[in-house]
């Protein structure tokens, strides 16, 4: 696959699905129902088929157990920058929460996954799944205790953390994808020919499904006036963060494609899953959506393309 063939790809799975779901949104075509079946569908079919696909040939070694530990990091330092400059910034626990949850939560698999796939293909895309192996550790056991925390702050008596639905949560079954690809590569089963053939179809799918309901949900005169204060955020998750996780990365890891992985990984923009942790706990849902717009917005036009181009030459 050559550089304009690369380039294609790109707008087409990353721009064209983002201006289809505003469209539709401008347009009143269809609802949120639809749309969030649309994101079902993603989280609960796609992602584990394309987990167990591209761990059935995945090969394993005692560098790549780092990986996960390094997605875990890419977090945690997004939010430790964030945490002062939150303080500094908004008085009410509302916002600084949303502000936080925003630097934290990353927009890993599927921008990541789908970026990383034009990069490196399928190899690529598989450290990508072991990146994100314990990103939902991070949303259940360490988020959403912290947007309860925020919330309690400006109204006590929020309401607890269940460990079942960390355990048992449906949005677990991509890590079962890895798991069950783990599986039947060690046991020796060779992958069928049709598996190589729908692999690409169904990453191209995958992202469309994930990235039209984004593109829906964007309402952009309720966050004009966070704009501004998207700036310093940019900065902790466009230079701060991948920068850190560099300089991590290259005493942990010697495979320059995983390297690389990486720091694409720790580059993405603020994840949906920031505006919906931000709306279940009640804090302030347009600077969430604002940080969600703009760091996507800057990451397609200018993160991700300079990252491409460094990354091929």
């Amino acid at each position: 696959m050559d550089i304009s063939q690369k380039l294609l790809i790109f707008v087409v799975d990353l721009l064209f699905p983002l201006a289809i779901g505003y469209w539709c949104r401008r347009r009143n075509y269809f609802n949120e129902a639809f749309f969030s079946r649309m994101i079902t569908l993603n989280v609960l079919v796609l992602y584990p088929v394309l987990s167990i696909l591209s761990f059935w040939v995945m090969r394993l070694n005692s560098e790549l157990i780092w990986l996960p530990f390094l997605g875990v990091f890419t977090s945690l330092i997004a939010g430790l920058a964030a945490y002062p400059r939150a303080r500094a910034k908004y008085a009410g626990g509302l916002d600084q929460g949303s502000y936080i949850l925003s630097a934290i939560l990353s927009n890993h698999l599927t921008l990541g996954g789908l970026c990383v796939f034009i990069l490196y293909g399928e190899t690529g895309f598989a450290y990508v799944q072991l990146i994100v192996l314990f990103y939902n550790l991070v949303v259940f056991l360490f988020c959403y205790p912290l947007a309860q925390y925020y919330r309690r702050r400006n109204q006590p008596g929020g309401s607890g953390l269940s460990f079942k639905a960390v355990l048992f949560n449906r949005n677990q079954l991509p890590v079962l994808g890895v798991a069950i690809g783990i599986f039947l590569y060690a046991g020796g089963l060779p992958r069928p020919a049709w598996a190589t053939a729908v692999f690409d179809p169904l990453v191209h799918i995958a992202a469309w499904t994930a990235l039209i309901p984004v593109g829906y949900s964007a309402d952009f005169t309720e966050m004009q006036k966070y704009w501004r204060d998207m700036i310093d955020l940019s900065f902790i998750k466009f230079l701060v963060t991948p920068l850190c996780t560099f300089a991590l990365g290259t005493l942990l890891l010697q495979d320059p494609i995983a390297l690389n992985t990486l720091v694409v990984v720790a580059s993405t923009p603020t994840a949906i899953n920031a505006v919906i942790t931000v709306r279940l706990h009640d804090l302030n849902l347009h600077l969430a959506m604002a940080a969600f717009v703009l760091t996507t917005a800057l990451f397609l036009l200018l993160v991700y393309p300079s990252l491409f181009f460094l990354m091929l030459h």
